[in-house]
């Protein structure tokens, strides 16, 4: 810092030194040139004046008027004396102390008489610093009689110029004093103090202490160091925490699935291998707000499952870019290095039009493959159009991959979901050495419900180019084994769980998703206790009651969110006492609005809401509060914390993730959760209160089962969840997938065409 505080100093006085002097220079040129100005105007009205004088005498031959002109202008106002010569340059007249100075005639003089017309030069003679001034003298008739000269001592100006610089330098010197001062308390108060905090608060971080972070302000004149200093910070908190964390478990011999883990395991597992991610949606999408461009992060499990992984492996996300400034962020080859705040592996994006995007993801994705596999009571549409841009669009994404692995020598591919499946086969035809993992996040139906599909085979023949085919339960693992039974030319081995097609074998495994689960996290200081949280968010929506269940779906017609209504609407009916006192707050996030279904589905929501408060409501009380728009994870965390119990009563799921996040937002270990029997999470959360959503009055019955729970058999049931939960996190979910396309492959290379058993984490 000395030597930091000395070049600032040292810098500023040379700066400000050469600013001041090149001014100061400008100055005392400009004095001189006024004074030099001021003397030969003097001199030139004195000539003039001498001049007539001097005519008339050399005119009447009157010598002694001559002399006696000479001697009266003598040491006059920095006059020297003036000296008048005959027409052959001889003198006729000299001031004495003029004529001391000159030896013979002037050469001013001689060119005066030469050009026949006044002149004046700045000249040194025997160092002193003169101005003579010289002009020819004339008869009547013009002609040249003799020439005077005036001499004036500059020495004058060269004084006052020495005094400017003295004054300059004496300014420069005081205005060195006070810089240095200034600059030394500038150093002290916003460097050293910052610097000096920033270095204790980084020495708390390293000693384990979280509580000394400087003001925000404090490094806001090195924003580039604070916004690296930032994620720094937050990355040795979030490693102490996890070696915490892992060394408690160890000693409590538990194993808990993190970040950390996963990326290590992973890493291991690839053995120098790239990890390619894709999936349809980015996980950084950029957004232009004017001149801004801001970037966001979809609320999403795999997001937080993945992204350790590829950090880890400095892996590709290949997906779709469908932020409006998504364009603006890339280079020209599509790619971009995220997290924005710290680079470690990179986003390609692929580019749709407006027509490809609505006939691959809304019309074939979203209106035919969805409601296929829900079998929700929604006619699937298939369209051809649809296909075809479907197909075009697993095209262009298998270019994309096919481009980011060139020269790959074992890549690891990893797609996600229903809007691939054709990409596996498209990938495995171009790059045979990949080895290509597909997990389908939706349930896979019956064989006889899938084959209302007019492209099944091709669909089928497209997933099975995969080594290792996932699905979140073994139930849809069977369906889709048994579905491949009936249509294609393939070998299935029930014992194994395998598919032989094309003489290439894929492995079907089950592989349940899960949420991070941070139960171990401390609460922050903003969280406060769950009956506080219950009565401000009371407070917030304007309504009063005494219970509080929640639900947190899209507005989708696969998550029963009618039929849960409903079952609210029959819980007050067949118990009354709780009219008055028990609300069910739905937060519905927008979903698919382009798609008529739901937007139809939307409208439906909301007038069964409405019919349901207008036949039950009073005063402030509400039975149902829609709130329908998206929220953050922090904001729906709330509620899950402050809500009695939580309904996911989803018709048809793959897993539901929201049972789960309830179950971890739960540090108290209160809360009753009441689940579909048709979830992939009713297979794994057994403490749960199962119903089938069909039936309205069993549903109604199970919330006034939950609100008459004794705490006892709630903690039980809540910390078995809790426990089952934690176990199983997204976190083993990623690592358990990844390990095992890996080992598939492994195993594939020494024993040729044997399909594999399972065998995961």
């Amino acid at each position: 810092m000395r030597v930091l505080s000395l070049r600032l100093i040292v810098a500023l006085i040379v700066g400000v030194t050469l600013v001041s002097l090149a001014l100061s220079w400008h100055e005392v040129q400009s004095e001189k040139n006024s004074l030099r100005h001021d003397l030969e105007h003097k001199a030139e009205i004195l000539d003039e004046s001498l001049a007539a004088n001097a005519e008339f005498y050399l005119q009447m031959g009157n010598r002694s008027g001559l002399d006696l002109m000479a001697q009266r202008y003598s040491n006059r106002d920095h006059l020297i004396g003036i000296g008048i010569y005959g027409r052959d340059g001889s003198p006729l007249a000299i001031t004495p102390a003029l004529n001391s100075l000159l030896a013979g005639v002037p050469q001013e003089l001689k060119s005066a008489l030469s050009a026949n017309r006044a002149e004046g030069q700045f000249i040194r003679l025997h160092f002193k610093p003169l101005y003579v001034r010289a002009a020819p003298l004339h008869f009547a008739d013009k002609s040249v009689a003799g020439g005077i000269i005036v001499v004036h001592d500059t020495t004058y100006i060269r004084a006052a110029i020495f005094r400017i610089w003295g004054s300059v330098f004496l300014h420069i010197a005081i205005q060195m004093l006070v810089i240095v001062a200034i600059t030394v308390l500038i150093v002290y108060w916003s460097l050293a103090g910052p610097i000096a905090r920033a270095a204790q608060w980084m020495k708390a971080l390293r000693t384990g202490r979280h509580d000394m972070q400087p003001p925000p302000n404090d490094l806001d004149f090195l924003s580039p160091l604070a916004r690296e200093v930032a994620p720094l910070a937050e990355s040795m908190r979030q490693a102490r925490a996890a070696a915490e964390t892992e060394a408690r478990l160890r000693n409590s011999n538990e194993s808990l699935w993190t970040a950390e883990r996963l990326a290590d395991h992973v890493r291991n597992k690839l053995d120098g291998s790239n990890l390619f991610v894709v999936s349809n949606r980015e996980p950084y999408i950029h957004t232009r707000h004017g001149s801004t461009v801001t970037y966001s992060v979809p609320a999403s499990g795999l997001v937080t499952a993945i992204e350790p992984v590829l950090c880890a492996c400095k892996g590709t996300w290949v997906a779709h870019g469908s932020g409006n400034a998504d364009a603006e962020t890339v280079d020209n080859h599509d790619r971009l290095q995220v997290p924005p705040d710290n680079p470690r592996y990179t986003l390609r994006r692929v580019w749709l039009s407006a027509d490809e995007e609505a006939g691959y993801y809304n019309g074939f994705a979203n209106e035919g493959l969805w409601p296929l596999c829900h079998i929700a009571h929604t006619r699937p549409m298939f369209r051809a159009s649809d296909w075809e841009f479907y197909n075009k669009v697993n095209e262009r994404f298998a270019d994309a991959l096919v481009e980011e692995m060139a020269g790959e020598e074992h890549p690891v591919v990893l797609i996600q979901d229903y809007h691939f499946a054709l990409l596996p086969r498209m990938l495995k035809e171009r790059i045979p050495h990949a080895r290509i993992a597909i997990f389908w996040h939706i349930p896979w139906p019956n064989p006889e419900s899938f084959g209302i599909c007019p492209w099944q085979r091709e669909l089928l023949d497209g997933l099975l180019g995969a080594d290792l085919i996932g699905f979140h339960v073994q139930a849809h693992c069977n369906n889709f084994l048994n579905t491949v039974d009936r249509v294609l030319e393939a070998r299935v081995d029930w014992e194994h769980f395998s598919v032989k097609r094309r003489d290439h074998w894929s492995t079907v495994l089950p592989f349940p998703i899960s949420v991070d689960f941070s139960g171990e996290t401390p609460r922050t200081p903003e969280e406060v206790g769950t009956e506080e949280e219950r009565s401000a968010l009371i407070a917030e929506l304007g309504i009063e009651a005494t219970f509080l269940g929640v639900g947190v779906d899209r507005v989708d017609y696969t998550k029963g969110i009618i039929e849960r209504f409903q079952a609210v609407e029959s819980f007050l009916e067949r118990y009354p006492r709780y009219q008055n006192k028990f609300t069910l707050i739905q937060i519905g996030a927008p979903s698919r609005s382009s798609i008529p279904r739901y937007a139809d589905f939307q409208r439906e929501v909301e007038a069964e809401a409405n019919r349901i408060n207008e036949r039950f409501k009073r005063g402030k009380w509400r039975p149902i509060v829609f709130l329908n728009r998206q929220h953050t994870h922090q904001e729906v965390r709330r509620y899950y914390r402050a809500a009695h119990i939580c309904l996911v009563t989803s018709l048809h799921d793959g897993m539901n993730l929201v049972a789960k996040e309830y179950v971890a937002a739960r540090q108290d270990d209160r809360g009753v959760l009441i689940l579909s029997r048709f979830t992939g999470a009713a297979r794994e959360l057994r403490d749960a209160l199962i119903v089938n959503p069909y039936d309205i009055q069993s549903t109604a019955d199970a919330i006034a089962q939950a609100l008459n729970m004794e705490v006892g058999e709630m903690i039980d049931r809540m910390g078995r969840m809790r426990s089952s939960v934690k176990e199983h996190n997204i976190y083993w979910w990623a690592g358990s997938l990844i390990g095992q396309v890996c080992e598939l492959r492994l195993k594939k290379t020494t024993t040729a065409n044997a399909p594999q058993g399972r065998k995961q984490g």
